[in-house]
């Protein structure tokens, strides 16, 4: 998966908005104003962090050690970080940022949660 089809997903998503809190890079994607992704487009190679439960962080890491990674500056047990280097398919990273929009989006009030 390529950088612009990550921030094509994320900025697809209800609610979601991105913003540059840190500069140039990484770009942030939030809902709710809650961060659910990072993207790190001029690491070498692209990397997307994402957060997950913790056992699926742990399985995850098991399963693609040379492609999930603990999360960069961020909460080990609950974010990865996702080389986007081709160990995963499109697919699979897809899927994990539906799932850290939607584990964000559940930890949101209802007032702030997308409709």
């Amino acid at each position: 998966m390529k950088p612009d089809d990550v921030t094509a997903h994320c900025l697809a998503l209800p609610g979601a908005a991105e913003d540059f809190p840190f500069g140039d890079s990484p770009a942030v994607y939030r809902v709710g104003g809650k961060i659910f992704a990072l993207l790190s487009e001029g690491a070498v190679p692209p990397r997307v962090s994402v957060k997950l439960p913790p056992d699926e962080v742990l399985a995850m890491r098991a399963q693609h050690p040379d492609t999930v990674l603990p999360g960069y500056h961020l909460n080990k047990r609950h974010w990865v970080t996702v080389l986007l280097s081709g160990g995963l398919e499109a697919e699979e990273v897809r899927e994990l940022l539906g799932q850290s929009y939607e584990i964000v989006v559940a930890s949101l009030p209802r007032r702030l949660r997308p409709a």
